[in-house]
Protein backbone atom coordinates (compact mmCIF):
# COMPACT_ATOMS: atom_id res chain seq x y z
CA UNK A 1 0.00 0.00 0.00
CA UNK A 2 1.62 2.96 -1.13
CA UNK A 3 1.49 6.43 0.99
CA UNK A 4 1.67 8.68 -1.94
CA UNK A 5 -0.68 11.12 -0.20
CA UNK A 6 2.63 12.52 1.68
CA UNK A 7 4.81 15.41 0.00
CA UNK A 8 6.79 15.42 3.28
CA UNK A 9 8.26 12.16 5.12
CA UNK A 10 4.86 10.91 6.81
CA UNK A 11 6.82 10.03 10.14
CA UNK A 12 7.74 13.86 10.41
CA UNK A 13 3.85 14.90 10.44
CA UNK A 14 1.64 15.26 13.28
CA UNK A 15 -1.47 13.12 13.49
CA UNK A 16 -3.45 16.32 12.43
CA UNK A 17 -1.57 16.53 9.14
CA UNK A 18 -1.85 12.94 8.33
CA UNK A 19 -5.47 13.02 9.40
CA UNK A 20 -6.04 16.30 6.99
CA UNK A 21 -4.03 14.02 3.96
CA UNK A 22 -6.05 11.18 4.51
CA UNK A 23 -8.84 13.50 4.10
CA UNK A 24 -7.79 15.27 0.82
CA UNK A 25 -6.92 11.73 -0.49
CA UNK A 26 -10.75 10.93 0.06
CA UNK A 27 -12.01 13.75 -1.10
CA UNK A 28 -10.00 13.52 -4.30
CA UNK A 29 -10.82 9.91 -4.25
CA UNK A 30 -14.71 10.92 -4.57
CA UNK A 31 -14.49 12.76 -6.98
CA UNK A 32 -13.12 10.93 -9.25
CA UNK A 33 -15.46 8.38 -8.50
CA UNK A 34 -18.24 11.08 -9.70
CA UNK A 35 -16.28 11.91 -12.75
CA UNK A 36 -15.83 7.60 -13.81
CA UNK A 37 -20.17 7.79 -12.96
CA UNK A 38 -20.73 10.57 -15.26
CA UNK A 39 -19.12 8.85 -18.26
CA UNK A 40 -20.61 5.55 -17.97
CA UNK A 41 -23.44 7.31 -17.58
CA UNK A 42 -23.09 9.06 -20.39
CA UNK A 43 -22.26 6.58 -22.53
CA UNK A 44 -24.67 3.75 -21.10
CA UNK A 45 -27.93 3.17 -23.04
CA UNK A 46 -29.45 0.22 -20.90
CA UNK A 47 -32.01 2.72 -18.77
CA UNK A 48 -31.81 0.51 -15.76
CA UNK A 49 -28.32 0.15 -15.71
CA UNK A 50 -27.62 3.89 -16.06
CA UNK A 51 -30.82 4.45 -13.05
CA UNK A 52 -28.08 2.04 -11.23
CA UNK A 53 -25.04 4.18 -11.85
CA UNK A 54 -26.92 7.30 -10.77
CA UNK A 55 -27.26 6.28 -7.48
CA UNK A 56 -24.56 4.84 -7.19
CA UNK A 57 -22.86 8.47 -8.29
CA UNK A 58 -25.62 10.28 -5.60
CA UNK A 59 -23.90 8.03 -2.80
CA UNK A 60 -20.08 9.53 -4.27
CA UNK A 61 -21.56 13.36 -3.92
CA UNK A 62 -23.14 12.11 -0.54
CA UNK A 63 -19.36 11.51 0.87
CA UNK A 64 -17.80 14.57 -1.35
CA UNK A 65 -19.68 16.79 0.41
CA UNK A 66 -18.57 14.86 3.63
CA UNK A 67 -15.12 14.92 2.98
CA UNK A 68 -15.12 18.71 1.99
CA UNK A 69 -17.15 19.49 4.83
CA UNK A 70 -14.54 18.10 7.55
CA UNK A 71 -11.63 20.07 5.57
CA UNK A 72 -13.38 23.10 6.20
CA UNK A 73 -13.74 22.79 9.34
CA UNK A 74 -10.37 21.62 10.01
CA UNK A 75 -9.11 24.67 8.22
CA UNK A 76 -11.23 28.06 9.05
CA UNK A 77 -9.03 29.96 6.81
CA UNK A 78 -10.32 27.30 3.36
CA UNK A 79 -14.00 27.30 5.02
CA UNK A 80 -14.08 31.49 5.24
CA UNK A 81 -13.06 31.90 1.67
CA UNK A 82 -15.39 28.71 0.53
CA UNK A 83 -18.59 30.66 1.76
CA UNK A 84 -18.00 33.31 -0.37
CA UNK A 85 -17.70 31.46 -3.50
CA UNK A 86 -19.67 28.52 -2.56
CA UNK A 87 -24.07 28.16 -3.37
CA UNK A 88 -23.44 32.22 -5.15
CA UNK A 89 -24.90 32.93 -8.13
CA UNK A 90 -23.21 35.35 -10.23
CA UNK A 91 -19.48 35.26 -11.41
CA UNK A 92 -17.66 31.97 -9.77
CA UNK A 93 -14.56 33.72 -10.53
CA UNK A 94 -15.42 37.15 -9.26
CA UNK A 95 -16.58 35.62 -6.16
CA UNK A 96 -13.06 33.83 -6.00
CA UNK A 97 -11.40 36.90 -6.40
CA UNK A 98 -13.41 38.83 -3.76
CA UNK A 99 -13.10 36.10 -1.46
CA UNK A 100 -9.18 35.62 -1.90
CA UNK A 101 -8.75 40.14 -1.18
CA UNK A 102 -11.03 39.36 2.24
CA UNK A 103 -9.28 36.51 3.77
Amino acid sequence: MGFEQYHEPADELSAETRTFARMIVSLTEEAEAINWYEQRMSLEKNKSARAIMQDAQKEEFKHFSMDLEWLLRAKPKWREIAKDVLFQSGDIVKHGDEAEEKA
